[in-house]
């Protein structure tokens, strides 16, 4: 009976160390292994990153898009020392057409925002970007300042997931759900001047040199509503992008 007891208590602990090792996971080490997941120092000290896809857009009524984009562009270049995870860092381009035409675009030069209308208010532009920016500041996750708090587990489309609150320098609290099998981000959310906002990442695929983890498929909620999918198909990393592209138009950018 004691050979018995000793086999059971020896496969009990077998199964259940894993289990058991999940949850002793805190925020912090969650995070480490997204990091690692999503493409370690490589992905973390990016200098710039330029995607193209295409993406639609959904108004505040109907189920029918109000606009659609089949040339859907962005490019970033990276602030290495951001502290805030929900206002302008580095630079930003966004551009959207349809069939050749112009449907939006947005763009930060570090200092100054501006749309195809021309420049923003710095008050307007820091509540559109407030309503925009979020994932990135995960980066600087582990460095002074910042706290990271586990939160109760999720799922989301059959993948289950770890969640963690990550609490920058400035008080700015952003949710991130890591997939517990594959370490990739696939959710996160933050409030934002517009409502809660919630965004969902599937479908990735992986560069080398550096070693980045991208989305295909992007998409968008502000208080549960969707409002926009971005279906990406290229991405390029630590490529140099001409500073042209990031001056607004009417100052000798490019379009």
């Amino acid at each position: 009976m004691l050979r018995n007891l000793l086999s059971f208590l020896t496969l009990f602990t077998v199964f259940t160390s894993p289990i058991q090792a999940a949850d002793d996971l805190d925020g912090d080490a969650i995070l480490v292994m997204a990091r690692e997941a999503a493409g370690g120092d490589g992905w973390a000290n990016a200098s710039s990153l330029a995607l193209t896809g295409s993406a639609v857009f959904y108004g505040p009524e109907g189920h029918e898009p109000r606009s659609k984009s089949d040339d859907y562009r962005m490019w970033r270049v990276f602030d290495q020392d951001r502290k805030a995870a929900h206002g302008p860092d580095g630079k930003v381009r966004i551009i959207a057409k349809a069939d050749g035409k112009l449907v939006f675009e947005v763009g930060f030069d570090g200092e100054t925002t501006w749309t195809e209308e021309g420049i923003v208010p710095k008050k307007q532009a820091d509540k559109f970007w407030a309503n925009s920016f979020g994932f990135g500041i995960i980066r600087q996750a582990g460095k002074p300042g910042f706290s990271a708090n586990r939160i109760a587990d999720d799922s989301i489309a059959g993948h289950a997931l770890y969640m963690v609150e990550l609490t920058d320098p400035t008080g700015g609290k952003t949710l991130f759900g890591v997939d517990q099998k594959m370490h990739a981000i696939r959710k996160i959310g933050f409030d934002t001047p517009r409502g809660w906002h919630e965004r969902t990442y599937d479908d990735f695929f992986y560069l080398d040199n550096p070693r980045w983890l991208q989305a295909r498929h992007v998409t968008l909620y502000y208080d549960g509503r969707k409002s926009n999918e971005v279906f990406w198909s290229t991405a390029k990393v630590d490529k140099l992008i001409d500073s042209n592209v990031f001056t607004p138009p009417n100052q000798g950018g490019s379009n």
